[in-house]
């Protein structure tokens, strides 16, 4: 409360003591009684009403995942004949150099997971040696779910389940630890692309060995000419569509 003002003895212009008590004097301001000019300070819904006024319209998931794929699509490099001739490479490390867009590749694919596959949580997301550990496991933790990574024979110590698949060269083969995905567990698998398919669909049949439940395939780009996809079991989604030769 403001401090009282003294009042001389000679003054013609005593103060009212007539006043209701509890009510603060005219001119007078308190914790109780602010000003009427001011909003009351005790009130939060003052300040969320003015930060409300203030802030800018966050954009629609939608709009912010367009703007985020034409970022992310932008900072691809490519290399022709490489790793042999005839193949045209994509580099998407420049992704993984700038934090911005690291940031925003994981934002992408989180606002893509939740909208194509109905809100469905994975239990867990499955990484295919060795680009899908580049953001398989910040992306697990961004969904809330637990990292499991495929790798090619030998390379995993203990007990592990195997599949063959056919590459254009020859046969290779994938392994998982057989104690990484429990009966039920509904699995993401992810990588960085899909050519012929024939890997993500081996780290596919080891997920339903071990009883888990695929629950989609998600890559960052595909070759949709090699026709991958025909091979998976469980709906397949790509962050930024076919490839397309940059000028």
């Amino acid at each position: 409360m403001s401090a009282p003002t003294d009042t001389p003895a000679h003054s013609t212009h005593p103060i009212n003591t007539t006043t209701t008590a509890g009510t603060p004097l005219k001119g007078d301001s308190t914790s109780a009684h602010p000003p009427a000019s001011s909003p009351d300070p005790t009130l939060t819904s003052n300040q969320h009403g003015a930060q409300g006024r203030n802030a800018a319209p966050r954009p629609s998931a939608a709009a912010e995942l367009a703007s985020l794929k034409i970022a992310l699509k932008s900072s691809l490099r490519q290399f022709p004949d490489f790793p042999s001739p005839g193949i045209l490479f994509e580099d998407i490390l420049p992704i993984f150099a700038n934090p911005q867009l690291h940031e925003g590749l994981l934002r992408a694919l989180e606002l893509s997971i939740v909208s194509e596959f109905g809100g469905a949580k994975p239990d867990v997301v499955v990484g295919l040696d060795a680009r899908g550990f580049l953001f398989g496991p910040s992306l697990a933790l961004r969904l809330g779910a637990s990292f499991v990574p495929v790798r090619k024979r030998g390379k995993l110590p203990g007990p592990c389940e195997t599949a063959e698949f056919v590459k254009e060269y020859g046969s290779d083969w994938f392994q998982m630890q057989s104690d990484a995905v429990k009966k039920g567990m509904k699995v993401l698998v992810v990588d960085d692309i899909i050519a012929t398919g024939g890997s993500a669909a081996a780290a596919g049949s080891l997920v339903t060995k071990l009883g888990g439940t695929v629950l989609g395939y998600v890559f960052i780009l595909e070759l949709d000419f090699l026709k991958g996809r025909d091979k998976l079991d469980a709906p397949v989604y790509t962050l930024l569509a076919s490839q397309e030769e940059k000028a």
